[in-house]
């Protein structure tokens, strides 16, 4: 009998060769693989050929598995088959619900470890030319989330508008508006910003401009999700380069009411 356990770990932010060797190696000896939509599908091919691979992706408008169907398929796959590895976009630690799903694992008898996975909060900014901090632009950064679990905007957001430190915001393209409003209000319509879709990847979407600027622009470029939010002075330093590349949007009828 093979010993019950879960490995959370990490896919990164998009680019299949940013995952982490340990990484490869764990998605190596899965037996189950438990992989979310924004995990690149390139990472499975690190798979056994005779392991179970199931999909619990969470897209808007898309069937997709309740947190409590995806805590009740980890136990149950674990105690049939072994080792469950729950794959997860970015680092499962960031706003990823990670340590939550392994909580629950040890309550329900299986052994847990945790592999880090590089956060799209740095390097899809990075991806771009866009440091999250720069000598004499920005001494710090926060990293937020729009939403809170009700799907409400969450006060963080205006936290972060009555400062002037680097804020990235992660599944926040459905609040655009109301971020943009708050920011506004603070005083903050003129302050840079940016959206960054498909970010480390070769699909990548880049659009600059002042924060009152950004809903519009995110229009007229055809920005969808996945993708994040960077408001602050070090949006300036985004590369000149990946502002001109006309590449071709991955949603045909993408609009910034779609969200990660």
């Amino acid at each position: 009998m093979k010993t019950p356990r879960l490995t959370v770990l990490g896919a990164g932010p998009g680019d299949p060769e940013l995952l982490t060797l340990k990484g490869a190696r764990v998605l190596g000896e899965a037996d189950v693989i438990l992989y979310d939509a924004l995990a690149n599908r390139e990472l499975l091919q690190h798979a056994r050929p005779d392991a179970v691979l199931v999909s619990v992706g969470k897209r808007r408008g898309m069937r997709s598995f309740s947190q409590d169907e995806i805590n009740a398929l980890i136990v149950e796959h674990a105690h049939r088959s072994g080792h469950v590895v729950r794959l997860k976009g970015g680092d499962p630690f960031v706003f990823g619900r990670g340590r939550e799903e392994m909580l629950y694992a040890e309550a329900h008898g299986l052994r847990t470890d945790y592999v880090p996975g590089i956060s799209s909060a740095v390097a899809a900014a990075g991806s771009v030319g866009i440091p999250v901090t720069h000598r004499g632009a920005s001494e710090g950064f926060r990293v937020i989330t729009a939403t809170t679990a009700t799907g409400e905007l969450a006060s963080s957001v205006a936290e972060a508008a009555r400062s002037r430190a680097t804020t990235v915001i992660l599944m926040g393209l459905g609040e655009l508006p109301n971020i943009v409003q708050l920011y506004c209000a603070q005083g903050q319509a003129e302050t840079p910003a940016a959206i960054i879709q498909n970010g480390t990847l070769p699909t990548a979407r880049l659009v600059t401009g002042t924060v009152a600027e950004l809903p519009a622009r995110a229009l007229e470029a055809g920005i969808g999700a996945p993708a994040i939010i960077i408001i602050g002075e070090v949006t300036r330093l985004a590369t000149p380069e990946v502002l001109t590349q006309a590449l071709p949007t991955v949603f045909a009828d993408a609009s910034y009411a779609e969200v990660a």
